[in-house]
């Protein structure tokens, strides 16, 4: 085979390739757009949920807080940092993944 033939066939299959990574990446994105995570505090006392990441869409707090106002606010915080955390590591992970599709051969 000529090496422009070999050229050409390189070529197409980095297209191939670059358009199979780009509907993943779309697809982990619109995953992570969706995904929920929990985050806890105080053995579970206080939960904050997430959804994408970055939105808060419920916190539960166990009614013997609400006594220790200080104590509530602190683990509020903790369980949103504890969330954003997770969602962080989520994020991670996925990308690591697209990252090992995009050298990883044709499926």
């Amino acid at each position: 085979m000529s090496d422009n033939l070999m050229n050409f066939n390189k070529f197409g299959d980095f297209f191939k390739n670059a358009r199979r990574v780009q509907e993943q990446m779309e697809k982990t994105q619109k995953e992570l757009s969706a995904a929920e995570v929990i985050g806890e505090s105080g053995g579970g006392m206080v939960q904050v949920l997430l959804v994408g990441g970055r939105t808060a869409r419920r916190v539960q707090i166990d009614p013997a807080l609400f006594g220790d106002r200080e104590m509530l606010q602190d683990l509020v915080g903790a369980a949103i940092t504890d969330a954003l955390g997770k969602s962080e590591h989520m994020t991670a992970e996925k990308m690591r993944a697209l990252a090992g599709a995009m050298h990883s051969p044709e499926e």
